[in-house]
């Protein structure tokens, strides 16, 4: 088992969420994942991280598989601009490799919010830090967990 879904896995233990992680192929994308789970798109929580102009440091955007962030609207709910975020301070900051980034289980303290889309759903799916695995549970349990704050960002 990886570093990296060993490190979910216990996360989510101590958020006392059920750990459902299943191996699902390739995950990549929301659609590939909807697709191996047989859900809807919009039940995948896609981890979408920017950079911080003003702090430096990753803020991450939990959205559902079917939207897509709206830069302008994220910068606005972070309080300050907003960048690319490159594979390295993605790395250092959540412990991730793009593509299998996790709501929970980072390195350290991760600024983020949460899409309500997401919440219309009994369960969502996301990543548990690698691209071939999934995990489900209920959004609001996945949501305190992740420490997100519910907000409008999306297009």
């Amino acid at each position: 088992m990886s570093r990296s879904l060993a490190r979910v896995e216990a996360a989510l233990a101590a958020a006392e969420l059920p750990v459902r992680v299943i191996e699902a192929g390739a995950c990549r994308t929301a659609e590939e994942a909807a697709a191996a789970v047989g859900c809807a798109v919009d039940q995948i929580a896609k981890s979408i991280i920017f950079r911080g102009e003003d702090t430096g440091h990753v803020v991450l955007f939990l959205t559902a598989g079917g939207n897509r962030v709206d830069p302008a609207k994220a910068s606005a709910v972070a309080g300050q601009r907003l960048g690319k975020a490159d594979a390295a301070l993605i790395r250092a900051e959540t412990g991730f490799a793009i593509g299998g980034v996790a709501p929970v289980g980072h390195l350290g303290p991760v600024e983020a919010y949460w899409d309500p889309r997401l919440s219309e759903f009994d369960t969502v799916w996301a990543a548990p830090g690698t691209p071939r695995h999934v995990f489900a549970d209920p959004p609001a349990a996945l949501c305190r967990a992740a420490g997100a704050r519910v907000a409008d960002f999306t297009a």
